[in-house]
């Protein structure tokens, strides 16, 4: 069964924490310049939610979070976290976000897969930063990716599993305040946040307005974006009959013609052309590339299922992804912007299936579960300007983290002290060999199960009628050995960070992190709509 053909809500409103905030307007530190130029920014034609323009308090959300800061920084008192620092075109670097679709965290070669070929993620590993203990947001799709465009749990927003919820408007994403530093932006491939139209059936959730939120009105300028699930290869009259089309824009189906052969060569198909006209323009560029590969239905063709005689079509897809990833990094460097391009790769949870199934986790439990199987997938990261000898990560690090750790890299530090949560760390540190521990652990929820990980322990419960387990990752990886009575008080520790994460995260889905005129009870924006 697939994630998609399940909608399992939480029995209570829970979830994340965090030490970065975003300022939710000017400080006395403002100038009346600064001051200007956000009510001249009131009045600006921007592109909004719905094809229209951008409701006033968003786009003066993040106009003010960032001019603010930046009038912050010109003055002489300057306090240290606090700071953001503006940057040229020129010095910016790229970011382009790669991630795959139950992907487990031993179906790499790098990882010592047997069978399966993925020679380029192979090199990734060789080249650059290889995390070990890689967590994804969540143990199904559509609450990682809000964690990757947010850097916050997904259920501060109400995307407790795959197809609940919605991105909110007043829910600011990684696009969006790119966008306001002179970024282009694009997302190809799977988006699962929100339904692309408002007229027609598609996916899971088409013609449901209610949950109308895709990518290009959560900042992304271009898009070849699907709501779910795809085939992983696209046999003749498959597009027509399955369900679920590509999307360009508002009520704009990619037509049938167009969708043929491999959907991960697709998908970088669209992906590249968009980074051929930012580098063109010396423009900074962020490139969401979500593959669908290997999620269900999987299917695939020659050459790909020519090389394995076992398991032809999950294998063969995996291996097609990684040809895209190859071709991806070819043109990098024949654009002549590898070096200065910060490339992510992740799976957005473990593995499809029972034991038997094709997908490799090495670990204990697979998709849905939060045992260790189910969140700890591959991750991988490779910039050659920050990052220049090969190193293996074992720090614990999620897919919340790009969030915070994109905008340090750009010069800028989230204050200490503002209203809204979030979860994730910035990483730049480790990038650069100065951070060996994790400074707040990783907490999950999803369906009735707990997690939370620190640097060497970690908390489970399947339910609220099952105790709590307690595990030592670094000696036991796999989870074999349950230590709650052997150390009552790391697991009395736990468990209270924990639950005071589940309080935080239950006032933000409330609204509580969002201004006035930023939220609504249906997540909606009270005043521009």
């Amino acid at each position: 069964m697939s994630d998609d053909d399940l909608s399992v809500l939480p029995d209570s409103g829970i979830s994340s924490p965090m030490n970065y905030h975003l300022p939710v307007g000017l400080t006395n530190r403002a100038s009346a310049a600064t001051a200007s130029a956000i009510a001249l920014e009131r009045r600006r034609k921007l592109p909004d939610r719905s094809g229209a323009f951008v409701p006033p308090e968003k786009r003066l959300f993040i106009s003010s979070t960032l001019l603010c800061v930046g009038a912050m920084a010109a003055g002489s008192a300057l306090q240290p976290g606090v700071a953001w620092g503006a940057n040229t075109n020129a010095s910016k670097m790229n970011i382009i976000l790669c991630m795959t679709d139950d992907q487990g965290w031993g179906d790499v070669g790098y990882n010592g897969h047997s069978v399966l070929k993925t020679p380029h993620l192979d090199q990734m590993a060789r080249e650059g930063l290889r995390f070990d203990r890689w967590y994804a947001g969540a143990p199904v799709c559509s609450p990682t990716r809000g964690s990757c465009l947010t850097g916050r749990h997904p259920y501060r927003y109400g995307i407790f599993f795959a197809n609940v919820g919605f991105m909110k408007k007043p829910e600011i994403t990684l696009a969006e305040v790119l966008k306001s530093q002179g970024y282009t932006t694009g997302h190809f491939g799977k988006w699962h946040l929100g339904s692309m139209t408002k007229t027609g059936k598609d996916g899971h959730r088409g013609e449901n307005s209610e949950v109308y939120s895709p990518p290009w009105d959560n900042g992304f300028d271009v898009c070849f974006s699907t709501e779910s699930k795809v085939p992983t290869w696209w046999y003749p009259g498959v597009y027509d009959t399955f369900g679920a089309r590509y999307w360009t824009g508002p009520e704009q189906a990619v037509p049938t013609e167009e969708i043929n052969g491999d959907d991960s060569k697709l998908i970088m198909d669209r992906a590249l052309p968009f980074i051929r006209q930012a580098a063109g323009s010396k423009t900074p560029f962020l490139s969401v590339i979500w593959f669908h590969a290997p999620h269900a239905p999987v299917s695939c063709g020659p050459p790909y299922t020519d090389m394995y005689t076992t398991n032809q079509s999950y294998y063969g897809c995996l291996t097609a992804m990684d040809e895209q990833m190859g071709r991806l990094r070819k043109e990098l460097k024949t654009l002549g912007i590898e070096e200065n391009t910060m490339l992510w790769f992740s799976s957005d949870n473990g593995p499809e299936g029972n034991e038997s199934a094709p997908g490799e986790t090495k670990f204990r439990g697979r998709k849905r579960s939060l045992y260790e199987g189910g969140v700890r997938v591959p991750g991988l990261l490779v910039w050659p300007a920050r990052i220049k000898e090969h190193r293996i990560v074992t720090v614990p690090c999620s897919t919340s983290d790009y969030f915070p750790t994109v905008l340090e890299a750009l010069g800028y530090r989230l204050p200490e002290a503002s209203t809204r949560p979030y979860d994730g760390v910035s990483l730049l540190p480790l990038i650069d060999g100065k951070m060996s521990q994790r400074p707040k652990p990783v907490a999950f929820e999803s369906a009735k199960q707990l997690a939370l990980v620190d640097n060497q322990y970690k908390i489970y419960r399947k339910d609220e009628q099952s105790s709590y387990e307690l595990y030592d990752l670094v000696a036991d990886p796999q989870e074999k050995t349950n230590l709650a009575e052997k150390h009552p008080k790391v697991l009395a520790d736990m468990i209270a960070t924990l639950e005071d994460w589940r309080r935080s995260c239950a006032k933000s889905n409330l609204g509580q992190d969002y201004g006035p005129t930023e939220h609504s009870k249906t997540g909606t924006t009270a005043a521009g709509d």
